[in-house]
């Protein structure tokens, strides 16, 4: 991953989420992608924290983007790494780091969400 494609990434990414534009934020997942945060458990019900597919996942962005109407996200950094990055952004409840892992097919195969207290 150089820089410049995780800035590109990132970039796209954090433009998808403000659009609330659910089908372009999938675009850039694998169909049997997983997802962690710590707001699995009180939006979805799964204890575990981890969600997995793209139909799944939809479905809680979708419920979140609907609880959030507002939602916008402010790039703060980009981090590129071998197979993957982290983003640093700004979301509505504070400070945000994700991690992204790639698959073969160049799109997100799993992410991971951590939140500032």
């Amino acid at each position: 991953m150089t820089d410049q494609a995780a800035f590109e990434f990132a970039s796209e990414w954090i433009e998808a989420w403000n659009a609330h534009d659910l089908e372009r934020i999938l675009a850039h997942y694998d169909d049997d992608f997983e997802m962690c945060s710590p707001f699995v458990e009180p939006l979805a019900g799964e204890v575990s924290g981890r969600l997995q597919g793209k139909a799944k996942i939809g479905r809680y962005w979708e419920t979140a983007l609907k609880m959030v109407p507002g939602l916008r996200f402010k790039l703060l950094e980009v981090f590129s790494g071998v197979g993957g990055l982290v983003i640093r952004y700004q979301g509505h409840k504070g400070p945000v780091a994700e991690v992204f892992r790639f698959g073969p097919s160049g799109k997100v195969a799993s992410a991971s969400a951590y939140y500032a207290p």
